[in-house]
């Protein structure tokens, strides 16, 4: 009798709650699982969506292609890009649990899995999750404190002038950079942040600029190497002639 007492009480609680989420989702403010209303546009998504699968790593994908070649480079492009196009829609299908429209949002992978698997793969998930957090900070500190190291080591051989071999530690640009992730993250909601959104978006398109215009340049000086060439042999056809 407690049992089918709590149950019922239960049932009675999600109702009003619903009737409640209902009452907001009409409102001009919340939507309808009673959050705010969402602003987002197909411009915004868009500039998410870039921001996430453009990075820096686009800056080697030239030198990728070239080890790979002209057949299996562009082959294992569009093989990625396949990957991504299809993950993309897996996590679209899992926004929502039941119904695409109406179904209960999941916010967070984790909900996502929760909701699909339940279970212990709900837990896998945020350890794997975690882990992957994890190694990605070591990652772009380690990557961060380099390419501090190689602007401190470039200006040093502009200003030397000689042969100096310019020798700098990583380890403190790497303890500056961690120290620079801790106090960030402090910040709450810091996903939030419109503006941030926006530089992200402009490095992007700056990575993708920057690797253009090297390959632009690298493809110059060939063609103008081939030239050179070119008309080597031509004169030496004409004093052939001659």
């Amino acid at each position: 009798m407690a049992n089918a007492a709590a149950a019922t009480k239960n049932q009675q609680f999600q109702y009003d709650h619903s009737l409640d989420v209902m009452q907001q989702g009409r409102s001009k403010c919340f939507d309808d699982d009673g959050r705010l209303k969402r602003t987002g546009t197909v411009w915004t998504a868009s500039a998410h969506i870039i921001t996430a699968v453009i990075g820096s790593g686009v800056l080697s994908l030239a030198w990728a292609i070239a080890q790979l070649g002209w057949i299996a480079g562009p082959a294992v492009m569009f093989l990625f890009a396949f990957v991504i196009y299809y993950t993309s829609c897996l996590l679209a299908d899992c926004y929502r649990a039941g119904d695409s429209v109406t179904g209960k949002r999941n916010y967070t992978y984790m909900d996502a899995v929760s909701t699909n698997l339940g279970g212990s793969k709900e837990k896998i998930c945020g350890i794997i999750q975690y882990v992957n957090l994890f190694g990605v900070a070591i990652g772009y500190t380690i990557a961060a404190s380099i390419s501090m190291v190689a602007v401190k080591r470039s200006n040093c051989f502009h200003a030397s002038h000689d042969d100096s071999p310019c020798l700098t530690s990583s380890m403190p640009y790497m303890i500056i950079f961690g120290v620079s992730e801790i106090i960030f993250s402090q910040i709450p909601d810091f996903d939030q942040i419109s503006w941030l959104s926006m530089v992200a978006a402009v490095m992007s398109f700056t990575y993708s600029g920057i690797g253009m215009g090297l390959g632009i340049a690298k493809v110059a000086v060939k063609i103008a190497e081939i030239c050179i060439l070119y008309n080597f042999f031509q004169k030496m056809g004409n004093l052939k002639e001659v």
